[in-house]
């Protein structure tokens, strides 16, 4: 939960924008109780047929003094709803889900997918002094809870930011997940910001998807020199982002092609694969620069090995890869997503003042969310693929 004082400056902020009073609150029923709600479940682990429409989805209540329902206006597909649709992860959510084993039933279904929220606050925790029910708010609910394919969400208050005013909703849900991901990547563990980014070489590798077009326009604001690689169809996109050089991966080597720049002081890798085994010596050596990668193996190993030998096997190669690295005057390191409202806040004000636009590929319907997932599995999107909720189409 936020310190009283980060509280207070989260909520002046969000008055400032709605050109009001940051007023005080505290519990707000809603004015009609509900049972259920429309959604997007899944009763079981699998391939596109296991996602299925319900009238009848729990509606979801607070829990703990610090939460809020939200009512969904937009939300958006990421690569983990595909994986998590095909049961990744699972061993160590499930922990994360129910830790103690309390829960009577022991099963996370039926399941919503969906992390990407845009919408209106309904309730708020008597917790909650920042936020109020009206409030247009964006949010990426962790992996761990009920997703955001359906018509309310519970999350965290410190997991919400005022929604930018210069996006609708469905523009600002193609941005939470994306953005707290590269936000993560970027400044928590790659270190840039704002005041130490000007003038750095940084190369950023899978650039046309979510996460890459988000850091391509973040590092930029920041005053750094971006080589994204991308197909040569993506590359007017990368143009228009403010990427300094384009590079096609079909074109050629790709690591040939790389070895002809400069030495570059941060690597971004959304690929992950053989590329980390040749990336690296991209690097400058000891300069303190830093290759970070999120395509790591913590859950695959979970998965495979159970929740201890999982985390063991995890940390001696995140440890060995270090070392390894480190030794030859580079830094390696993994990078996750971490829900964060005061990071949303940041990003919040970058999109406002014009430094990052959304990018968004397609819009489908509430009642299309199976046609989006086979659109998002086809691969090669250009930016986000969007669901507006409270459409009537």
């Amino acid at each position: 939960m936020l310190s009283r004082g980060a509280a207070r400056g989260r909520a002046l902020r969000g008055a400032a924008r709605a050109g009001g009073q940051a007023p005080v609150r505290g519990l707000r029923a809603s004015p009609r109780a509900r049972s259920a709600m429309p959604s997007w479940v899944i009763d079981r682990y699998g391939r596109n047929d296991v996602l299925r429409f319900t009238r009848d989805m729990v509606f979801p209540t607070i829990q703990f003094p610090n939460e809020v329902i939200i009512k969904v206006h937009a939300a958006s597909l990421n690569p983990i709803d595909l994986s998590m649709r095909s049961g990744y992860g699972a061993t160590a959510l499930n922990m994360k889900r129910d830790p103690l084993k309390l829960k009577s039933v022991d099963t996370e279904f039926p399941l919503t997918l969906g992390r990407d929220v845009s919408g209106v606050i309904m309730e708020c925790g008597l917790s909650v002094s920042y936020f109020k029910p009206g409030d247009e708010v964006w949010a990426a609910i962790p992996p761990w809870k009920q997703g955001t394919l359906s018509e309310f969400v519970v999350a965290s208050g410190n997991e919400v930011s005022f929604k930018p005013k210069c996006l609708s909703h469905t523009e600002a849900a193609s941005l939470p997940y994306v953005g707290l991901t590269a936000w993560s990547a970027v400044h928590q563990v790659g270190g840039l910001n704002q005041s130490n980014c000007s003038g750095k070489r940084v190369l950023i590798l899978g650039a046309s998807g979510g996460v890459g077009t988000f850091a391509v326009q973040l590092v930029k604001a920041w005053g750094a020199h971006v080589t994204a690689v991308c197909s040569h169809d993506a590359s007017t996109l990368m143009k228009k982002l403010g990427a300094d050089d384009v590079i096609d991966y079909k074109s050629g080597n790709l690591e040939e092609q790389l070895k002809t720049l400069p030495l570059f002081d941060f690597i971004l890798d959304n690929v992950g694969g053989y590329t980390e085994k040749w990336a690296l010596d991209l690097l400058k050596k000891w300069s303190g620069a830093t290759y970070v990668t999120l395509v790591t193996p913590f859950l695959i190993n979970m998965d495979k090995l159970g929740v201890a030998d999982g985390m063991l096997q995890t940390g001696v190669t995140v440890g060995s890869k270090t070392v390894k690295h480190l030794f030859k005057g580079v830094h390696y390191r993994w990078a996750f997503f971490m829900p964060s409202g005061p990071s949303l806040d940041e990003i919040a004000e970058l999109v406002d003042s014009g430094k990052i636009q959304p990018v968004i590929d397609e819009v489908f319907s509430f009642s299309e969310v199976p046609k989006a997932f086979l659109k998002l599995e086809g691969g090669h999107a250009r930016g986000k693929t969007v669901i507006d909720v409270i459409s009537k189409k």
